[in-house]
């Protein structure tokens, strides 16, 4: 129940639960905007597809991926003040990789930008094999908050 100590006292599970959904929404977000770049280097690019892709991509990344990373670093730093974590390992694993998918994250908004000037530097194949980054880095991320190795 040590948990339950800190400054959030009872809301701390409301911070929790709103931490886990928007960590969802953003995991659905990482998921996506590779695919949509798969999708959308297989039409001519200055094509109405082209622009198409360009207006799904942005909206991915204004409603869904920006909102989400800010809360998610928002609710998750109120957790990790509230339960003390700082000196323990796991947090320091889980805080590294969290700090590496948000690098992902704005290079996944600087390969739209590229998109969006009709240049096109990454295969499709790179652009698959980059798809599974986030997936790896949650299953390790859920292993350390859970069993805190």
């Amino acid at each position: 129940m040590t948990d339950w100590v800190g400054f959030l006292g009872v809301t701390m599970l409301w911070v929790k639960a709103a931490h886990v959904i928007f960590v969802i929404f953003l995991m659905a977000g990482l998921f996506m905007m590779p695919r949509f770049f798969v999708y959308h280097h297989q039409c001519p690019v200055g094509s109405e597809e082209d622009r198409k892709w360009i207006e799904r991509e942005d909206r991915l990344r204004r409603i869904i991926l920006n909102p989400s990373i800010i809360l998610v670093w928002v609710l998750g730093l109120m957790l990790a003040f509230n339960g003390g974590y700082w000196s323990e390992g796991w947090f320091h694993g889980k805080l590294l990789l969290v700090l590496l998918l948000s690098g992902y994250h704005g290079w996944l908004i600087g390969y739209f930008k590229k998109l969006r000037r009709g240049e096109r530097s990454l295969s499709e194949s790179r652009l698959r094999l980059l798809n599974e980054v986030p997936g790896i880095a949650a299953a390790i991320i859920v292993i350390l908050v859970i069993v805190r190795p």
